[in-house]
């Protein structure tokens, strides 16, 4: 059996989401072959040769883009097999059948995969084409393999972190858990897994992590939803990656909520080479905290802010400011609160600009005032639409994304990029100035590391 799996954008990561299960399908006997196409193109001759055709979709614009490419496959290779694996295939699941998609896994999606192959064996054209039996969704608590990685393009082709000075270091990935244990209303996760998080045995996250500083990595991301989901596994690796690589650097994503739990192993992250923590903070909003569920309050990040200082730990909030209870002044507050405590620089400027997204099962659905607001379900888009009440929302959160847009384009400071929004926010509320950017800036941007793609949806 020939699989080719295939990534459309994966945060300029290289994908776990196709070196995991390419381990596990060789050895159950496949010949596969991988594509990253925000790296590489789509190769016709891989395509051709395949019986099977997995596209890894693991957030919504990584589904948007691989559903483009559903036609051109079939053109190329009307006998393949077509499959969408990742978190985005089960909550799309009609939509992906409509389009000819003949295999759909989420959660734990390895065992379906080597199941598929087994299946179908890729002999015939109605082999290709026996339904499916594999559960959409499988929460099975898998023992993983080491992740294949030698046919992806290197490590130095993807994302680099910046750290101060301005020097670029190699940044590889991996993943020590996937699901989560919480419930937010607006996470893509929660209609997947729905509480439930599944490790990635120690052994296996030790040895994806030494084969990529072999091939040059000096820091490492944890894509893990929330690094502290499991704080005793995730702990134990670091301690142990830093007994072998004491140079080596890391950044984790960790709830507000599990911060303030877990103040006290703060220390523990930095002392093991952590750099920077991601936090999705979403608002400093408490009634909009309250419509997401997040589980913690304005408060708790503020709390959050000095703790990691202390323990000397960049803090690198990501926020979902335009909501439909957003208003111009809630917005005005979020900016003014981040200059207030000195949090410009650790913002990346697409923060300042996302609208939130209501995919297919998301619980926000539970709430009347969304479901009296949305439009029917787009198909194509993914999404619930919707429009704030208040008309000059839209127009900013317009105005901020073309703002952000020509600002990285033109490779402007945050800080300038963070002034023009605060002037765009001012005018369209009709209020004083919010933020003049201080001569030196407050917090230098060389003085906080961060990686350079910092696209989050």
């Amino acid at each position: 059996m020939n699989v080719l799996l295939i990534s459309t954008y994966e945060l300029g990561r290289q994908p776990f989401g196709l070196a995991s299960p390419a381990a596990w399908l060789r050895d159950a006997g496949a010949v596969v072959n991988c594509l990253d196409l925000s790296r590489e193109s789509l190769s016709e001759e891989f395509v051709r040769a395949a019986g099977v055709v997995s596209f890894y979709v693991p957030m919504h614009t990584a589904t948007r883009l691989a559903v483009q490419l559903i036609e051109p496959v079939r053109k190329l290779n009307p006998r393949a097999h077509i499959c969408f694996y990742g978190l985005y295939a089960p909550m799309n699941e009609e939509y992906l059948r409509k389009l000819g998609v003949q295999t759909i896994l989420g959660g734990e999606f390895e065992e379906g995969l080597v199941s598929l192959i087994q299946r179908i064996g890729g002999v015939t054209q109605a082999n290709s084409l026996c339904y499916q039996i594999e559960p959409a969704i499988s929460l099975a608590r898998q023992n993983f393999r080491v992740p294949e990685r030698r046919a992806l393009p290197p490590l130095e082709h993807y994302a680099h972190l910046v750290v101060p000075g301005g020097a670029h270091r190699i940044a590889g990935y991996t993943e020590a858990s996937r699901g989560c244990k919480h419930l937010c209303r607006h996470c893509p996760i929660v209609p997947v897994y729905n509480g439930a998080f599944r490790v990635v045995q120690r052994e296996i996250v030790l040895a994806d992590i030494r084969w990529q500083v072999s091939s040059g990595a000096q820091h490492i991301t944890f894509g893990d939803p929330d690094f502290f989901n499991g704080p005793a596994h995730a702990l134990a690796i670091v301690e142990t990656m830093h007994r072998e690589f004491q140079q080596l650097t890391y950044d984790v994503t960790i709830k507000v909520e599990h911060l303030l739990q877990h103040a006290a192993h703060l220390r523990t992250l930095r002392d093991t080479g952590c750099l920077f923590v991601t936090s999705a903070v979403e608002s400093v909003d408490d009634a909009v905290l309250a419509k997401l569920d997040k589980g913690h309050t304005r408060a708790d990040f503020l709390t959050v802010v000095e703790l990691c200082r202390k323990a000397g730990l960049a803090l690198q909030p990501t926020f979902v400011p335009f909501t439909p209870w957003t208003t111009l002044e809630s917005y005005a507050e979020l900016l003014r609160t981040l200059a207030e405590n000195d949090l410009v620089e650790s913002v990346a400027p697409i923060q300042l600009a996302i609208r939130l997204l209501i995919p297919a099962g998301s619980r926000l659905l539970e709430l009347d005032d969304v479901r009296s607001l949305v439009a029917p379900f787009d198909e194509a888009a993914l999404v619930y639409p919707w429009r704030h009440a208040d008309s000059r929302m839209d127009a900013l959160c317009e105005e901020v994304e073309q703002l952000v847009r020509s600002g990285e384009k033109s490779r402007h400071s945050r800080a300038k990029i963070f002034a023009r929004i605060c002037d765009a926010a001012s005018h369209a509320a009709g209020i004083p100035a919010l933020w003049q950017r201080p001569a030196p800036v407050l917090v230098a941007r060389a003085a906080i590391p961060y990686l350079n793609e910092p696209w989050y949806c």
